[in-house]
């Protein structure tokens, strides 16, 4: 099982339980606030619990899982998370979902996220990972240019979010950028 710790928080494969408190915080939560920067531009519709937690039984590799939970003082708050654009060129997209906004500060977002990509790039031979996010989306934006990705393309006014345009950002390292940057474990 992989589990990666982390000075405040905890990573690992995910429990049913897990999926469980995320399918919580996805759809049953009152309030929804991590679906006001989390692809808000994209309609979604509720699923049950039962396909939800299908959608976690993936591998990028045969060892290596395509998400990770977020364990914060105990809790299950988040999670970080991947998908093939490309295998071809071994491109992965990447990406982190705080729910839990109790947790949107303090460098929980940071150290995950930092976490998550050094595991990828270390467990694996990937040539290149990216995020997509919307320009209004300034925390995933400064999270990803610390963990030394770069904006690669601005897709102008490409997301609306309550009736206003915002532009569509990728973001993207080479391993051999995050090789060459020294960035503290």
């Amino acid at each position: 099982m992989v589990e990666l710790v982390g000075e405040k928080l905890l990573l690992r494969e995910a429990s049913d339980e897990d999926i469980d408190e995320l399918y919580y915080w996805k759809f049953e939560e009152k309030e929804q606030a991590a679906k006001n920067w989390n692809g808000p531009y994209i309609p979604e519709e509720k699923i049950s619990r039962e396909e939800y937690r299908k959608q976690w039984n993936h591998n990028i590799f045969s060892e290596i899982p395509g998400s990770l939970i977020i364990i914060a003082n105990g809790k299950t708050i988040a999670y970080v998370g991947s998908y093939w654009v490309d295998q071809n060129t071994n491109w992965l997209e990447t990406g982190i979902v705080i729910y839990n906004k109790n947790f949107w500060n303090g460098g929980y977002g940071f150290e995950a996220y930092k976490r998550w990509i050094d595991f990828l790039f270390s467990a694996t031979d990937l040539h290149r990972l990216g995020m997509s996010t919307w320009s209004g989306n300034l925390r995933m934006i400064k999270v990803a240019e610390k963990v030394g990705m770069q904006e690669e393309a601005r897709i102008r006014k490409a997301r609306t979010v309550d009736g206003k345009y915002f532009d569509a950002i990728k973001m993207g390292v080479l391993r051999e950028e995050w090789e060459e940057k020294v960035i503290p474990k």
